[in-house]
């Protein structure tokens, strides 16, 4: 499998979605996906009822959360 890089699928513009992390090209943000797989919905799942995503793009959702959460803990341990 090649690796996903999230900025090609992750896009912020504060004209949609207020701003908020979307999926390149559509108006599902990355809250949305991470929040239904935390329900334990599946990427097929999700697939299935956004048909117009791929699962590129569900995949680079995970890849940015975790970025960002990343940051966000490092921005902790320089605050420290």
């Amino acid at each position: 499998m090649t690796a996903i890089h999230w900025r090609d699928y992750i896009v912020s513009d504060p004209r949609i979605m207020l701003g908020k992390p979307t999926i390149k090209g559509t108006r599902i943000t990355v809250e949305l996906i991470v929040d239904r797989m935390s329900y334990g919905e599946t990427i097929d799942d999700i697939l299935e009822a956004y048909p117009h995503l791929t699962r590129e793009g569900i995949l680079a959702c995970l890849r940015y959360a975790a970025y960002t959460l990343n940051q966000e803990l490092d921005d902790v341990d320089v605050a420290a």
